[in-house]
């Protein structure tokens, strides 16, 4: 069954609450639809990095799925930003977000090496949650 972008929408901050994310990145979300992108908890709003606000596009349009919050990180086998995603399909909500381990949680994203983009994909990471951010940590 595929859902609304309000629908999306709403599971999304639905989740941002549940990671305990700031409530002005919740809010810039809520009503504007901008997207945080965060870096060791900190966050930046990620309209000031046209590139990843290109690739977000991308990925709602192709994936029917709504993006609502990036991680990044930089590792020994390349630089990954993680787009936490709310799927269009209902049926799969019960698994986009879960506890792992007091804060942390697992969380469906789409992963973008972006130095090697064939390397991209779909799956689980592990986000820890800390002071209104996040951080990627598996």
């Amino acid at each position: 069954m595929n859902t609304t972008i309000e629908e999306r929408k709403e599971k999304a901050i639905e989740i941002m609450k549940k990671l305990d994310i700031f409530k002005d990145y919740i809010n810039g979300f809520k009503q504007n639809n901008d997207v945080c992108m965060f870096e060791q908890f900190g966050g930046y709003w990620a309209y000031q990095y046209p590139e990843l606000i290109e690739k977000k596009k991308e990925l709602e349009e192709k994936y029917n799925c709504t993006v609502y919050a990036i991680t990044h990180e930089i590792t020994e086998i390349g630089e990954f930003y993680d787009f936490l995603i709310v799927t269009d399909y209902k049926e799969e909500w019960y698994d986009l977000i879960g506890t792992y381990q007091g804060k942390n949680f697992y969380a469906m994203a789409y992963v973008w090496n972006k130095d090697d983009d064939y390397c991209s994909e779909f799956g689980d990471v592990i986000i820890q949650s800390f002071g209104g951010g996040i951080r990627r940590i598996g």
